[in-house]
């Protein structure tokens, strides 16, 4: 037997990853190195992260496992969600629209969607396409729309006309997802086809993303997704259900993986541009990374305590901000145990994206921050997942206490008004749709619109507390409210009102 050639079989494929080990950039091995201890402190099952430079991938790596249970590997194909990241992709197929010479940004909304309909009609008439997309149309969150039904979307659009203007058209920012749907179904009245078939024959297919899915559900059929987990204070890791919401698809419910978002962010470096095709014009794709909408210095994440930028604006589906001298576009997404950042500095020429399936695994921030040195600046000086760890794990320890206080807070061996048998009823919003509260082995049911069912929890007097909401793992508020007949008339839930009828 010739041992020399049996070694050099069996260790060749060592030496080989050895050397290309060896071989790998400076700054690769130190982002690498940044994300493996980022996991561990983090606790991230799952993770991908890819940075493009210069119209080449510089770095793509997977990590950690899809499911904890299975220990099945993270790879290259596995789908993830975008989250919010989706938005951008909207914006980028209504500028297709609009170099298609089928609407203007500036158009009405109502003259392409003779539905659409707010509660202030000043504002009804005046909202344009562009302002679909700047979340400045004067109107408060209303993620409880989607959180507790599942309606259509033209429904959902319908039930939105309730919510209340919160300040001036133009007048302010409030972080809005109910307006991408109304994007979407513009781009379906305008092109003539669902906006998932219209991005995927627009934007999926000409950059070759072949396992992107613009409906979220579509990834069990799929194959080869990540299981959405959340680190809870009470009881660690859990893995949590699936809240995909398709009705507001274009706010948050693409699909993607590494491998396709690689190419999603080299189309992004060049401005537009895939393999020689043109897919947006120039002066399209200037547009929607214009600042459209002002949100002062503090802006909404807490990373700008580290980052300390000078101004915070919004583009079309952008975050925005001045980093290091330097504008850079960024935003996240996050949807029950799923997570995702992506990152642009079109002047460094550098994108980058990452990637979770952990509830708020904020080492998102701290690889794309990281990624922006490391290949933008060439600059090792920050421990930026340190920082942020840091950062995150205050506001972590502040919520552990805040929930402590509340348990303080509860007035102990208080009683109800009234037998819970007289809570008991149907109870309708004009925006959230119906809940019945039923009595059920001495406990309080309550189910919204044959959707989602909570049971409660006496907490006090005529307040009751639900149960850890399957998705993002939290309990939940409600009040009852009595009339002046000592009857039960209202409750408050997730800060609306819901009206007894019977």
């Amino acid at each position: 037997m010739n041992y020399r050639k049996v070694f050099l079989l069996f260790a060749l494929p060592f030496l080989l990853t050895l050397r290309m080990v060896a071989q790998q950039p400076p700054s690769n091995k130190k982002l690498d190195a940044m994300i493996i201890q980022g996991m561990k402190d983090w606790k991230v099952p799952g993770l991908a992260a890819i940075v493009v430079k210069d119209g080449q991938v510089a770095f793509q790596k997977t990590y950690g496992v899809k499911n904890l249970a299975t220990k099945e590997a993270v790879d290259g194909n596995t789908l993830f969600n975008m989250a919010s990241t989706t938005k951008a992709v909207v914006a980028i197929a209504m500028g297709m629209l609009v170099d298609d010479g089928k609407l203007n940004w500036d158009d009405k909304v109502v003259d392409h969607l003779p539905y659409f309909k707010l509660s202030d009609s000043y504002t009804t008439a005046n909202a344009r396409i562009k302002d679909l997309f700047t979340h400045n149309l004067g109107l408060g969150n209303t993620d409880a729309l989607w959180i507790i039904d599942s309606v259509s979307t033209h429904e959902t659009i319908r039930r939105f006309q309730f919510a209340k203007p919160t300040y001036p058209l133009r007048g302010g920012f409030t972080y809005q997802n109910i307006m991408y749907a109304v994007a979407g179904e513009v781009i379906a009245k305008v092109s003539g086809k669902p906006w998932n078939e219209f991005v995927k024959e627009r934007v999926f297919d000409p950059l070759g993303m072949t396992r992107t899915q613009a409906v979220a559900k579509n990834i069990f059929k799929a194959g080869n997704y990540v299981t959405p987990y959340l680190d809870d204070h009470d009881d660690g890791m859990v893995e949590v259900d699936y809240g995909f919401s398709d009705q507001i698809g274009p706010a948050g419910m693409i699909c993607s993986t590494a491998n396709d978002i690689s190419k999603y962010l080299t189309f992004l470096v060049n401005d537009g541009v895939s393999q020689a095709d043109t897919l947006l014009k120039p002066k399209t794709f200037k547009y929607i990374f214009e600042p459209h909408s002002f949100l002062g210095t503090n802006g909404i994440y807490p990373t700008n305590t580290l980052t300390k930028p000078n101004w915070n604006t919004y583009g079309l589906g952008w975050f925005q901000q001045d980093y290091k001298g330097h504008k850079l576009d960024f935003h996240t997404g996050s949807l029950f145990g799923l997570v995702a950042i992506a990152g642009i500095m079109h002047d460094k020429n550098i994108a980058v994206y990452v990637f979770a399936n952990l509830d708020h695994a904020e080492l998102r921030h701290a690889i794309m921050y990281k990624a922006l040195d490391l290949y933008g600046f060439n600059d090792d000086s920050r421990d930026w997942h340190t920082e942020v760890y840091k950062l995150y794990n205050g506001f972590r320890e502040e919520s552990i206490k805040k929930s402590r206080k509340k348990l303080d807070e509860r007035i102990k061996n208080s009683t109800t008004s009234l037998a819970l048998a007289s809570y008991t009823g149907t109870y309708t919003n004009d925006m959230l749709g119906s809940a019945k509260v039923a009595l059920k082995n001495n406990v309080l049911q309550i189910n919204f619109n044959d959707f989602i069912s909570y049971d409660t929890e006496h907490w006090h007097y005529d307040t009751f507390i639900t149960n850890k909401d399957p998705r993002f793992y939290e309990k939940l508020m409600v009040r009852f409210e009595l009339n002046t007949d000592g009857e039960v008339e209202e409750f408050d839930f997730m800060g609306e009102v819901f009206t007894r009828v019977d």
